[in-house]
């Protein structure tokens, strides 16, 4: 998977913690804080892992960040 595939998961897993926190602070729509928040943050989470993979599988040190 590409770096910037894992980038785009990883804005729209803070964009969805983001808001699932906007609506715990306000206490608006409870019955979906807790669906943003888990979802957002496993985006997150997953975007992580596989950033954490793609470092340690690296084969050559020439490549910059956003070429592969």
């Amino acid at each position: 998977m590409k770096n910037s595939q894992i980038l785009v998961l990883f804005l729209i897993g803070a964009v969805l913690t983001i808001i699932g926190a906007l609506f715990k602070i306000t206490n608006e729509r409870k019955d979906w804080t807790s669906f943003f928040l888990i979802i957002g943050m496993t985006f997150e989470a997953v975007a992580g892992f596989m950033l954490l993979l793609k470092l340690f599988k690296k084969k050559n040190n020439t490549d910059s960040f956003l070429d592969s």
